[in-house]
């Protein structure tokens, strides 16, 4: 039996087998992020691929901005049952964002560039690679800065006239100086305040390979390494990087997966 119940803009989904039932909490869209528990010993996979679920049996995993219609979900249960069920994945619309007044270089970046930025994404990777059994993507997130959303997740941009990949962030403009604050807690594996394109930028490892990547901030406040909570000040809203205002782009990935930060966040957040 699958049943799909919505609530305050996130869904919840149990699959019950027999003695087994399992309540899932989040977004079956395009951008979304799902989360739920298990027995632990279970093991799951998506579409083919791993899950990590942790000691307690707690899992979490996410849809890029292209996904669906459908995904496969399968548990195998620790007593040997294997449960298998696909997940309908509701599809979404995205707007033209269309950004002028950026520099040029930052556009189209100069050949002697490359070696700089293989290097910057390289430590953006490492950052995001870790599966650490950390549970702080589960307490919630929060808008990380006081502010308009002035950009947003999926919308395909339009930089100088030229059009360029998606959007994969949630923008918030405010004044250069903006307090930014953890939008929720975990260790910082990346603070460096000045990338390329990016800028001042911070990665943050909720746990589960989950994380936030902040970047364009003014000031880093925080250093690697360290851990934070939920709401502590961790820079600056600013303009470095490739950006035409001050403003922080939020992101948040699972692993190498694009997620949505404003479904996190829900009406609590208006921008």
């Amino acid at each position: 039996m699958l049943q799909i119940l919505f609530a305050f803009g996130l869904s919840c989904l149990m699959i019950a087998s027999g003695s087994q039932a399992v309540d899932l909490g989040g977004s079956l869209t395009q951008g979304g992020m799902v989360w739920g528990q298990v027995a632990p010993g279970s093991e799951i996979s998506l579409n083919g691929q791993p899950v990590k679920v942790g000691p307690e049996g707690h899992f979490v995993f996410g849809f890029g901005r292209d996904e669906g219609p459908t995904a496969s979900l399968v548990i195998l249960h620790r007593d040997g049952k294997r449960e298998e069920r696909t997940l309908n994945i509701s599809a979404r619309e995205f707007d033209i964002e269309r950004v002028n007044g950026l520099p040029p270089k930052t556009v189209t970046p100069p050949p002697e560039w490359r070696d700089r930025r293989k290097v910057e994404t390289g430590k953006v990777r490492e950052a995001r690679s870790h599966l650490a059994d950390n549970l702080h993507w589960s307490r919630g997130f929060v808008k990380p800065a006081e502010g308009r959303f002035s950009g947003f997740y999926g919308s395909q941009r339009i930089l100088n006239g030229k059009p360029r990949s998606p959007h994969y962030g949630l923008d918030i403009a405010g004044p250069t100086g903006t307090p930014i604050y953890a939008p929720a807690g975990g260790v910082v594996r990346l603070a460096v305040p000045d990338f390329l394109l990016e800028g001042g930028i911070v990665i943050i490892d909720h746990g589960f390979g989950v994380t936030s990547t902040l970047f364009h901030m003014n000031s880093v406040d925080v250093e690697e390494g360290s851990w934070i909570h939920q709401g502590d000040k961790i820079g600056t809203i600013g303009a470095t990087g490739r950006a035409s205002g001050p403003h922080v782009d939020w992101r948040v990935n699972w692993q190498n997966v694009r997620l949505d930060p404003k479904l996190l966040i829900g009406d609590s957040n208006k921008g």
